[in-house]
């Protein structure tokens, strides 16, 4: 696929994409790396053009320089998000009670403390994304170590083994304690990131490397 296929092919798809408008997002393409440029009103939206993005058959990597620029009426004080965002995690009962804390800054929300789960994880950065006047979000969460190396392997093996969009016997997985290593080939982006989720939703998973090729 030539750069001007790969360019046209990811225009289609953001504008194919309801949660996206594509008027103001350029795109340009370089050996299967894939830029965005532009603005968006939401960083929900820009979130979703990189994932709308990403599935376009062809595209190895994704690299985001979207500015997200609100209309006036939605920007909001740093207090005031902290406070909504804080708010927004203590209703979701898939994340802990009191394990997460939120720091907000020009709009930037910088989330830390310690969970057991990595769902608990990315349920918690999904709680913020969405809010009014985030520009971005920071997740430096940490995942409690709970199982052994060999255990946590063999999770993940079966997982990737159970998967219908993932040839697994193309993926080698190595772990020591927490931390597992993904290297071998995949087809797709996508392919790629359904891959790296699998590893992270082992228990006991701390760390994912990403080391795939796509090809």
């Amino acid at each position: 696929m030539t750069d001007k296929v790969l360019q046209q092919a990811v225009l289609d798809e953001l504008e194919w994409e309801p949660s996206v408008d594509s008027a103001h997002i350029g795109v340009t393409a370089n050996n299967g790396i894939v830029t965005l440029t532009g603005h968006v009103a939401t960083y929900p939206e820009k979130w979703a053009a990189e994932h709308a993005a990403g599935r376009v058959a062809g595209v190895k990597a994704v690299a985001v320089e979207l500015e997200v620029r609100f209309p006036y009426q939605n920007k909001g004080a740093d207090d005031e998000i902290a406070r909504r965002a804080l708010q927004s995690l203590e209703w979701d009962v898939s994340v802990p009670a009191n394990r997460v804390k939120v720091q907000v800054e020009k709009g930037w929300v910088t989330l830390s403390g310690e969970v057991d789960w990595y769902y608990q994880r990315t349920a918690a950065e999904a709680d913020v994304r969405k809010l009014a006047g985030v520009v971005g979000v920071g997740n430096q969460i940490k995942v409690k170590a709970r199982a052994s190396a060999y255990d946590v392997r063999q999770k993940i093996k079966a997982a990737l083994d159970r998967s219908a969009q993932i040839e697994a016997d193309n993926i080698a997985i190595t772990a020591d304690g927490g931390k597992v290593t993904l290297s071998g080939k995949v087809h797709t982006w996508y392919e790629r990131n359904l891959a790296e989720r699998t590893a992270w939703s082992a228990p006991g998973v701390t760390q994912v490397e990403d080391r795939l090729t796509i090809g």
